[in-house]
């Protein structure tokens, strides 16, 4: 009896039953610079979905290689696995709906900033794993 044939490494998208790879649809997917853009870019999606769009990814000019949620699924792993807590998130909640990252310069955000530095930092390796930040 044969083995099964491995599942494709590349997200497919359904198409009339066919599953296409994303790089033949006819835009290669461009990762973010950083885990910094790609978590403002995931709150501002989601947070525009809070507020009634209907967000679907790639739909707009930069097409991404991820969803909103996928980049929440790799900050929820690393609370799994206890490399980040409630602190670091709550830290990169509140920072990410205010659209900036706290400025270390300044007495009042020199904490969060030393969080949010750690955060983004232990952020970085799952999403570059998964070709999210390139």
């Amino acid at each position: 009896m044969a083995a099964p044939a491995p599942k494709p490494l590349t997200r497919a998208i359904r198409f009339g039953g066919a599953p296409v790879p994303r790089a033949d649809i006819g835009r290669l997917a461009e990762p973010f610079r950083d885990a910094a853009e790609a978590w403002f870019w995931a709150v501002r999606a989601l947070q525009a979905r809070r507020e009634g769009a209907r967000f679907t990814a790639n739909q707009g000019a930069i097409h991404r290689p991820c969803e909103p949620d996928d980049v929440v699924r790799c900050l929820n792993g690393l609370y799994r696995q206890r490399r980040i807590d409630l602190l670091h998130a709550r830290v990169l909640r509140n920072w990410g709906e205010r659209g900036m990252a706290p400025d270390p310069g300044r007495p009042r955000e020199s904490c969060d900033a030393r969080i949010w530095r750690e955060a983004i930092e232990r952020l970085e390796w799952p999403l570059r794993i998964k070709g999210i930040v390139g």
